[in-house]
């Protein structure tokens, strides 16, 4: 398939972009939508744009969290976004860690996961946005030619925030501003890229 043929994707991290992050979840219960995060994912799936979570989830490598609980976590958030009448199209796990089993080539800020998301979803890697509350987040995105958008809250560390202004890198408060720079980028014709 051509490169123009293929379609811009909002690439999202889970845990402190989506939902809270309570550090290792592994019970449905803890499950809490970040504010604005359903609209803003509702907002992308109107538009068209493919939302894929790219999720890295240490905790099952550390015996923190087992496979079942992460799916348990994972289907209570498709039943919350679905409840707001939103969905994510797909998404990508690494369960590992490199001081539990070694290093990987998926879990971020490694791009694996991305491009094989690319070639199972034509998508335009080039032209994709790349959103999360953690550097590894959006390292990709530089890595991969797309669009990084740090979300800085009280839980980003201030380094990193500072790493992404020094860069160029564009600084959000949440998903729903950074959805909104993405969108409006798109309506106002900046090339097809987003």
């Amino acid at each position: 398939m051509s490169s123009a043929a293929k379609r811009a994707a909002a690439f999202l991290d889970r845990d402190g972009t989506i939902i809270d992050d309570v550090h290792y979840i592994a019970d449905p219960e803890h499950v809490r939508l970040r504010p604005e995060a359903a609209g803003a994912i509702a907002r992308l799936n109107a538009a068209g744009i493919p939302v894929i979570v790219v999720t890295n989830q240490s905790g099952i490598a550390r015996g923190m969290v087992s496979p079942a609980g992460y799916q348990r976590v994972a289907a209570r958030l498709d039943e919350l976004l679905t409840a707001a009448g939103a969905r994510i199209d797909a998404t990508y796990m690494c369960p590992h860690h490199p001081e539990f089993g070694g290093t990987c080539d998926c879990r971020k800020p490694g791009t694996l996961l991305f491009r094989r998301a690319a070639g199972e979803h034509h998508i335009d890697l080039t032209r994709s946005v790349y959103i999360g509350d953690r550097w590894r987040d959006v390292a990709p995105g530089i890595a991969l030619g797309g669009r990084p958008i740090l979300i800085a809250d009280a839980s980003t560390d201030p380094e990193e925030r500072r790493r992404a202004e020094r860069e160029g890198i564009e600084v959000v408060a949440s998903l729903a501003a950074a959805v909104e720079r993405m969108l409006s980028a798109r309506g106002a014709g900046h090339g097809t890229s987003y």
